[in-house]
């Protein structure tokens, strides 16, 4: 059986007193779109960043197409590609000179005109850097990110800031090169990005993998369990929402109740029993399945967002 891609172990980093990266370990096949999913300041892009070459790890085993980014920094620029959560070019920099200049940093080179055509940016291969709109820019970004043919492309955060058209051109970008069999890892914050794009995630949380597996391994941890989310007029008593008909779990969530039920019509049956009982009333309701918010919250009571 091939080795993987790409492998981390128990791999660690500081920065003075705080331990940024805690002991991260996984995998990723060839082929694999692999995701890192956690809250800004999880520790995502750093471990992105030591996988790149770009940071020096202070422990802990990384290898990348068999290579330590450490000790062959040089062969492993020749093998990846990526696009930074943040792209920055020269103003008077024209899109076809950016993608005829990365190319020449490197041995093996694709076609420029076919990655202005793949990408959309034909019509603005003259255009000026800072002619080019946010979603263009990340676009001419990805396209730079596969101008060696890399084996493996590292997407940092690829839609952040996006409008959600753009989003969903990006989306669509990723979906294409995931059906060409490429090996991708993206970090990302967005749920719903994690669930469309990757085969496997990884939860990270203050520096630590908290969990690990496909979106739909790790939807049923929370055992498939209909994710109920409640306002009140007053505050309740968590462990009085955990007696409700059909509840699995409850807690409260920046101000709101987060019930997790296999009995959904049951649940809000007894609940506005139970709230009628006490003096209290639904301010607002809202009904989910369970998503990889869901794993997150069940596991640090806390959300999976900015």
């Amino acid at each position: 059986m091939a080795s993987p891609i790409l492998q981390v172990e128990n791999l660690v980093k500081r920065y003075g007193d705080v331990e940024a990266v805690r002991g991260v370990s996984f995998t990723v096949e060839k082929g694999e779109v692999f995701g890192l999913l956690g809250p800004n300041g999880a520790g995502k892009t750093t471990t992105v960043e030591i996988l790149e070459g770009l940071r020096t790890p202070d422990g802990g085993h990384v290898s990348v197409c068999g290579l330590d980014p450490q000790q062959n920094p040089e062969a492993l620029k020749h093998e990846i590609g990526a696009a930074l959560q943040s792209t920055s070019l020269p103003d008077k920099l024209r899109v076809m000179e950016a993608l005829r200049l990365f190319a020449s940093f490197y041995k093996r080179r694709r076609n420029p005109e076919e990655l202005l055509d793949r990408f959309g940016l034909k019509e603005k291969r003259n255009a000026f850097y800072n002619q080019l709109s946010g979603g263009q820019k990340q676009r001419l970004a990805l396209a730079m990110a596969l101008v060696n043919d890399p084996k493996v492309v590292f997407f940092d955060e690829p839609t952040a800031g996006l409008d959600p058209q753009v989003r969903r051109e990006i989306y669509d970008i990723i979906e294409e090169l995931k059906g060409g069999r490429k090996t991708i890892v993206m970090t990302t914050h967005y749920i719903e990005e994690a669930e469309r794009l990757c085969d496997r995630v990884a939860i990270i949380d203050h520096g630590k993998v908290i969990a690990l597996g496909s979106p739909r391994e790790l939807k049923a941890r929370s055992g498939g369990a209909t994710r109920i989310e409640v306002r009140l007029s007053k505050p309740e008593s968590n462990g009085t929402l955990k007696t409700l008909e059909g509840v699995v779990d409850a807690r409260e969530v920046d101000g709101i109740y987060v019930i997790h039920s296999k009995r959904p019509p049951q649940t809000i049956v007894s609940m506005v029993k139970h709230l009628e009982a006490q003096g209290n009333e639904l301010v607002g309701l809202e009904i989910a399945t369970p998503s990889l918010e869901d794993v997150f919250i069940e596991m640090t009571g806390r959300r999976l967002r900015d």
